[in-house]
């Protein structure tokens, strides 16, 4: 008789056992799925606000030509490129386009850091991306080797989800509902 008895409640210790550890992993579970974006945003905006830093302390980068220049890099780029229009256009005023590449990625970089607009940040991004990939990457052969389709593709779940965690549009809309 207590033979039978301890396999039963031997049984139901590893039942009540099971339950608590599955009732642990789908916690972890949900915090993982909340928090899965933030890496590829954190990622990002580092990597966005680095690259606009880069540009905006190197000399060279704004001048119309000479070695690391962007107008030497966009002639160097113009026949092998999807849209050489978009490359013309660049040369029009390489200093110019420089810049706006900056600018457009240190804002886009800030906002995907705080959380801002995290979705009109993450089109920037993804345009930006678009235009470097057709431009300046679209000659690398074969094409997974070029970084700018990988950032493209990157950008696009962050514009789809925005920032839900960890940032200042939550802060914003959590504000505006206890508000209302």
């Amino acid at each position: 008789m207590t033979g039978r008895a301890d396999r039963t409640n031997d049984t139901t210790g590893r039942r009540a056992g099971y339950a608590r550890w599955q009732a642990t992993f789908d916690r972890w579970k949900a915090v993982a799925s909340r928090y899965a974006l933030l890496p590829l945003r954190l990622f990002l905006g580092i990597t966005f606000v680095y690259a606009a830093f880069d540009k905006l302390t190197d000399s060279a980068f704004f001048a119309a030509d000479g070695s690391g220049s962007i107008g030497e890099t966009m002639r160097a780029v113009r026949d092998s490129s999807a849209i050489p229009a978009l490359v013309d256009l660049a040369l029009k005023n390489p200093a110019g386009f420089g810049y706006a590449i900056a600018f457009g990625e240190l804002a886009v970089g800030i906002g995907t850091l705080l959380g801002l607009y995290a979705r009109v940040a993450a089109l920037g991004g993804a345009l930006i991306s678009l235009s470097l990939w057709l431009t300046v990457s679209w000659q690398v052969n074969p094409y997974y080797l070029g970084n700018d389709l990988a950032y493209l593709m990157s950008w696009l779940p962050l514009l789809l989800a925005g920032a839900s965690v960890l940032s200042v549009d939550r802060f914003l809309a959590d504000r505006r509902r206890r508000i209302s």
